[in-house]
């Protein structure tokens, strides 16, 4: 008879001892203690209260027609129309691209067209119709994804969102710290009646026509919904327009480079003296 191998295998493994049976139960218990820990506690929307928050859009400004790196400012300013305070006002905000180069804005830049309850606009502002069921395609508010096979990352900045932002209108500390949700920005609690103005300031490194969606949630679990005083989901758009043009720029007396508006009195006729002359006609 051939002596035994010196391997064990699956039949002929030996058998456990008091040491392994001790292990082995030790480290079930420890699986069991991972497993309850991660599954088992606490859900992460447990605390947050189901209903609805009704929310008013009181402004929404973003330029419609633009020029590439001309910065500018996208602001929002929501308040609580509720009795309730707002759990946690979030703003999700993601942009898409119309390939048409049309996107049905106006050329005249005087228009505007609002939706819902937004009131606020100026001249150089334009929001048009919701949303609607669109939701973000690409990685950051203010990027489009690309069509471009064979790309390790699919996504464009359309608009470069400067350091620092988003932050509340009137405040230099950072704001709106970025949620696990899609481009969605989180603001923290909202009192009851109480306005808060959210400033992301941006500039455009693609030329083109996009449209920069807006929605308004008072949490970011899904229990706690934002709604407007019919009811609906408040959200909003901008069509904008990005020329390729670099902007007309010229030295303020501070020396910084600055962008040239109408009115604006430069060269030679520029000069103190002379604006005070022309001033004084």
């Amino acid at each position: 008879m051939l002596p035994a191998p010196l391997e064990e295998s699956a039949s002929t493994a030996r058998p456990l001892t008091a040491r392994d049976r001790l292990a082995i139960g030790f480290a079930a218990a420890l699986l069991a203690g991972t497993i309850v820990s991660c599954g088992g506690g606490e859900r992460q929307d447990e605390d947050e209260p189901e209903g609805d928050f009704p929310v008013q859009v009181t402004s929404a400004n973003f330029p419609t027609d633009q020029r590439l790196a001309q910065n500018t400012n996208l602001t929002l300013s929501v308040r609580n129309a509720g009795d309730e305070e707002i759990p946690d006002l979030a703003i999700t905000i993601f942009t898409t691209s119309d390939a048409s180069g049309d996107g049905g804005a106006s050329t005249d830049e005087d228009s505007q067209t609002t939706t819902g309850e937004t009131t606020g606009t100026d001249g150089e502002t334009s929001e048009s119709t919701p949303a609607g069921d669109q939701f973000p395609t690409a990685k950051g508010s203010f990027s489009v994804r690309s069509e471009q096979e064979g790309l390790a990352i699919p996504f464009r900045p359309v608009w470069i969102l400067e350091d620092g932002f988003p932050r509340l209108a009137g405040e230099t500390a950072p704001a709106g710290a970025e949620s696990a949700q899609t481009n969605t920005f989180s603001f923290g609690p909202l009192g009851q009646g109480e306005i808060r103005e959210m400033v992301w300031n941006v500039t455009p490194v693609q030329a083109g026509t996009y449209t920069v969606h807006y929605r308004v949630a008072a949490g970011l679990q899904g229990k706690a919904k934002a709604v407007t005083a019919d009811g609906s989901v408040p959200e909003g758009e901008f069509v904008v327009r990005i020329s390729s043009e670099a902007p007309q720029t010229r030295v303020d007396e501070s020396g910084k480079v600055v962008p040239i508006r109408p009115g604006d009195v430069i060269g030679q006729a520029g000069s103190q003296e002379q604006q005070s002359e022309l001033d004084g006609q």
